[in-house]
């Protein structure tokens, strides 16, 4: 078994409480005990850093830093971390995404990977201009990684699509490397794309066995595609020197909650265009008395934060136990986040990732 590990990098700012809640979903617009600030987030890059995680997840949103422009401008901040960029196909043109990798892979020495976010809030695709249907969107897409390829292979080349049309294109000056693609999506329309264009699979932290089903079916169409990705899970986590201070720590985060910011944050997320979302909002089913999934997997974040929403919880041993647990499914990455993410990453680093390094295969990407 091989393990990667990754942490995540707060662009809407880092709190000891739940960060990446919306003003929409809390019901009042809240702000951060630590705002986003280059220098704020360089701490955290070079902390994960040192503590041995390969790169860090950037994600893409309204509510965020712009992703491209925060992890180039952390580029000389550190030096062999890389840059998990999150961005939406919808919202620029493949051959200008293919010109923008190549020339961050030269400035960075190779360090990109992107994160394709197809979308899941159609208010917030409306919101950036991308009036597209949800199932229309994964056609897009696909569309978007079958030219973003091509435009890096150097040659020239021509396209046309239900969404794209280029003529003449030609990346002349293509990447030494080409960065890796991860992908997510739960729906029928997310899978055959993830299937035939990602080299990993991302999926939210569900129980391993929910986990388990869904990448075979990803791991099935690939195999159709002639294919064979890697797959990898989005989780936060509680780690501490017992259990009983890790379950402490989630119950002082759970208090901090309004319970106004519970009730209409699991009422949006039911109703999510996204499957993954709505996954989520029913792993709690917005109670705060039954948020053990599975042993030592909370689902307290997913009360108010969208996206992921479940945290490993307990000692560092349990945590490194878990980790096994779906490693031994075939997850290969794990994109990990604790709050704050400064401090976090680094008592990762010190109590967990040893466990690992003495139980798994690690390697670097």
């Amino acid at each position: 078994m091989t393990v990667r590990l990754h942490w995540f990098l707060p662009t809407t700012g880092d709190d000891r409480s739940v960060v990446g809640v919306t003003a929409r979903d809390s019901l009042q617009s809240r702000s951060t005990a630590r705002p986003p600030t280059l220098d704020y987030l360089a701490q955290v890059a070079r902390a994960a850093e040192s503590a041995g995680f390969e790169a860090v997840l950037t994600p893409t949103g309204s509510d965020c830093e712009d992703s491209w422009l925060t992890t180039a401008a952390l580029i000389p901040q550190t030096s062999r971390l890389r840059f998990l960029v999150a961005f939406r196909p919808g919202v620029i043109a493949p051959p200008l995404a293919a010109q923008m990798t190549a020339t961050y892979q030269r400035l960075s020495g190779g360090r990109l990977l992107l994160n394709i976010v197809t979308g899941s809030d159609a208010d917030e695709q409306r919101a950036y201009g991308d009036f597209l249907a949800k199932d229309d969107r994964y056609a897009r897409t696909g569309e978007f990684l079958e030219l973003l390829h091509r435009a890096w292979s150097g040659e020239s080349y021509d396209f046309e699509g239900a969404h794209y049309r280029v003529a003449g294109g030609r990346l002349r000056r293509p990447p030494l490397t080409r960065p890796p693609v991860f992908f997510g999506g739960s729906s029928e329309a997310a899978l055959p794309v993830a299937a035939r264009h990602a080299d990993t699979y991302l999926t939210w932290g569900e129980p391993p066995a929910a986990v388990e089903k869904k990448i075979a079916r990803v791991r099935d169409l690939a195999a159709a595609e002639g294919r064979e990705l890697s797959y990898g899970i989005r989780l936060h986590v509680i780690s501490r020197d017992t259990a009983a201070e890790a379950w402490a720590e989630a119950d002082r985060i759970l208090d901090s909650l309004d319970p106004a910011a519970i009730k209409a944050a699991h009422e949006r997320f039911s109703r999510s265009e996204s499957t993954g979302q709505r996954a989520m909002a029913a792993l709690s089913g917005g109670r705060t008395d039954r948020l053990e999934i599975h042993p030592n997997l909370w689902a307290g974040f997913g009360l108010v934060r969208p996206g992921a929403g479940t945290a490993l919880v307990g000692s560092h041993e349990q945590v490194a136990e878990r980790i096994e647990e779906y490693a031994a499914l075939g997850i290969e990455h794990f994109i990990l986040s604790g709050q704050p993410h400064l401090e976090e990453a680094i008592r990762f680093g010190e109590c967990v990732r040893p466990l690992l390094s003495r139980q798994l295969a690690t390697t670097a990407l």
